[in-house]
């Protein structure tokens, strides 16, 4: 087992003790007792040196200990976090395939349903599948977004939110909320921004999935974008109630839903 320094420093006063007691009771000394005599001059001194050393390795020690400490808590968290993102891709894949399967199902029996009622019923449960199925990749998504590398490059901001509506529109909420886009022409263009256009994307696109998930029917969601020195902004606004003031900080609670 290897033992570290700071061990050996903290011990080293109670070695130095038994060394001498063991000096003293041995059969050189027949009375057990040793003078020492000196000059106050020299003796204070020494004293404060032994005193600095005593503090300098505790607090080496403590140092010592609070960075293993540390070391262990990070390792703990490390694993931990492994261990969710192996849980959330095993979970993608054993759910992928069966809602896969359950949605064709539903979508050739809303064919065959005779009553407006069953056709209703079975366009409800296909829309549930389907929210598990976006769950699902959701949570793939989280997944990979810890583990991959950023690729950053020049990304064009005009071109990258038109793809998030086309998007958005896509949902079967789109339909009944106005989406709308607005981006600056007069006197340029949105610039190109630096970043990882795959993660740009998924962050503007969760911004208007959300607000396209608690909004009413027609209620409005806009993407707005805009240049503001040397930075673009983007921003996502709606029509919506809002959150509530008792869960705004919760909102970067990871898998946090209101």
């Amino acid at each position: 087992m290897k033992i570290r320094w700071p061990w050996l420093a903290a011990l080293l006063p109670a070695a130095l003790g038994m060394l001498i007691a063991a000096l003293v009771t041995s059969e050189q000394f027949e009375n057990h007792r040793i003078y020492l005599a000196g000059r106050m001059v020299f003796v204070a001194p020494l004293v404060g040196v032994l005193l600095t050393a005593l503090v300098f390795a505790a607090l080496l020690l403590q140092r010592w200990t609070e960075q293993h400490i540390q070391r262990a808590i990070r390792e703990h968290q490390a694993a931990a976090a492994e261990e969710r993102r192996q849980f959330l891709r095993r979970l993608d894949h054993e759910l992928k395939n069966p809602l896969t399967a359950m949605r064709a199902g539903l979508a050739n029996l809303a064919w065959l349903a005779p009553e407006e009622t069953g056709r209703e019923a079975l366009h409800s449960v296909e829309a549930q599948a389907l929210r598990l199925s976006r769950l699902a990749a959701d949570l793939r998504k989280l997944a990979e977004l810890e583990t991959r590398d950023l690729e950053c490059a020049p990304v064009e901001m005009g071109p990258l939110l038109q793809e998030v509506l086309e998007v958005a529109q896509e949902r079967p909420e789109a339909s009944q909320r106005r989406l709308n886009l607005s981006l600056p022409q007069a006197p340029w263009p949105l610039p190109a921004v630096e970043g990882d256009q795959d993660l740009l994307f998924l962050a503007v696109h969760n911004l208007v999935d959300n607000a396209l998930k608690f909004t009413a029917p027609g209620d409005t969601v806009e993407i707005r974008a805009f240049e503001d020195g040397a930075r673009v902004v983007i921003e996502v606004a709606d029509t919506g109630s809002g959150i509530p003031g008792e869960e705004v900080p919760h909102i970067w609670d990871e898998l946090y839903r209101g």
